[in-house]
């Protein structure tokens, strides 16, 4: 690609682009660095992306695929992904296209300018092994097919490009491969085995942190200033934290497509595809069900200033401002009474329903604001009253 020397010239080229028979915009793209297996070097292990596009910068989308396309790397647009090797002749072709704009590319401006740039030099100076570097370009959001297109998903979740749930993640667990995780880095499972007991005698064998086909979330974000994750094995990459989340050691985790959308205090457990409002407090040792743990398959919503008390278990959505008291489980079918005076006053909490009766499940509650799950302290009976108290988190600790 020729050098470009103006930005009314880098548009032009760019709608050119654009403007091809059968080109489409990607949905995410971006440049990763891959680990390859030790034993099997056709395996990819993780792949690393120190930026991503969801959604954004279809101009540098266009450059880098046009700059593909020269360097003979053929891009079908029909597919739901396609990965192509990263050149240094590829480099070289969109460092001319940037141009007008390398002078700028520092700080949060032009990212995939620095990508390139860092890249490039990267590789004049060191070299690379043949294939380690890749433009990873999703035109579907359809299953996970490979390593690559996982993680892209998986980061544009983690850096809240993509909203929670929005991305269709079926197949990643038959896309990633499941391997020892040692102070970062993947190792295979198979070349441990075959190399245990060398390994071990020459005083080699690695600290092994964990096993798992997901790396945890500080392997690869880098949080919020007012973000804290006080145990780096209680998050899992693509779970989702928003600024100002504080995640406690102890019996706290954040599975992958699950996570926070606003300040939250976190000693519990948010399982896969549950979501906890701005403002809400999960109390140690309280269970949000995942879909794979007793919701049918029904991901959970957490509300608004809502409290989970500590070691109890909710099974179905809940709204904004309510409490559920401390061992208390909340399934679809468990029952809780609800005197005459209690339900007039929820009702009024939620004018777009009204209950009637004296007793419900769990499930006909589901999503109502205002709620207080109680277990009474005499009969033992499971109760709801209309909450007379505003959840509120410390101020300083967020």
């Amino acid at each position: 690609m020729e050098i470009i020397e103006t930005e009314t010239a880098f548009k032009e080229c760019v709608t050119n682009i654009q403007s091809t028979q059968g080109y489409k915009n990607p949905i995410g793209f971006g440049i990763c660095r891959v680990d390859f297996g030790q034993l099997d070097s056709s395996k990819i292990l993780q792949a690393t992306y120190p930026h991503i596009n969801w959604n954004e910068n279809f101009g540098s989308a266009a450059i880098f695929i046009k700059s593909a396309q020269e360097q003979g790397f053929a891009i079908d647009f029909d597919a739901d992904e396609v990965i192509v090797p990263v050149t240094l002749k590829f480099l070289e072709g969109c460092l001319n296209a940037f141009t007008p704009y390398s002078d700028e590319a520092y700080g949060d401006a032009h990212k995939n300018i620095q990508v390139i740039s860092a890249l490039y030099n990267q590789i004049k100076e060191n070299g690379m092994r043949e294939g380690e570097f890749r433009l990873t370009l999703i035109f579907n959001d359809a299953s996970c097919k490979s390593v690559e297109g996982t993680y892209l998903k998986l980061y544009a979740l983690s850096t809240s490009k993509a909203p929670l749930r929005s991305l269709n993640l079926n197949g990643a667990f038959g896309a990633l491969h499941n391997v020892a995780w040692s102070n970062g880095q993947p190792i295979e499972l198979e070349w441990l085995r075959d190399n245990e007991i060398e390994l071990k005698f020459a005083n080699e064998y690695p600290k092994i942190d964990f096993v798992d086909k997901f790396p945890r979330y500080l392997q690869h974000v880098i949080p919020a200033n007012n973000t804290r994750v006080l145990d780096d094995s209680k998050v899992r990459f693509g779970a989702q934290l928003h600024a100002g989340t504080t995640i406690m050691p102890g019996a706290s985790y954040v599975n992958f497509n699950a996570g926070t959308t606003g300040v939250s205090m976190v000693e519990g457990r948010i399982s896969s595809s549950a979501i906890v409002g701005d403002g809400s407090d999960v109390g140690g040792g309280a269970s949000i069900l995942g879909v794979l743990s007793g919701t049918d398959g029904n991901p959970i919503s957490i509300g608004k200033n809502t409290l989970l008390g500590a070691n109890s278990v909710t099974g179905i959505p809940l709204g904004d401002g309510c409490i559920v008291d401390a061992g208390i489980a909340i399934l679809a079918g468990t029952k809780f009474s609800v005197s005459a005076n209690q339900l007039a006053k929820i009702n009024e909490a939620n004018p777009s329903t009204t209950l009637e009766g004296a007793s419900f499940k769990g499930k006909e509650l589901a999503g109502l604001n205002g709620l207080h799950f109680r277990q009474d302290s005499t009969t033992g009976a499971l109760v709801v009253l209309r909450s007379t108290r505003e959840v509120k988190l410390n101020a300083d600790l967020h």
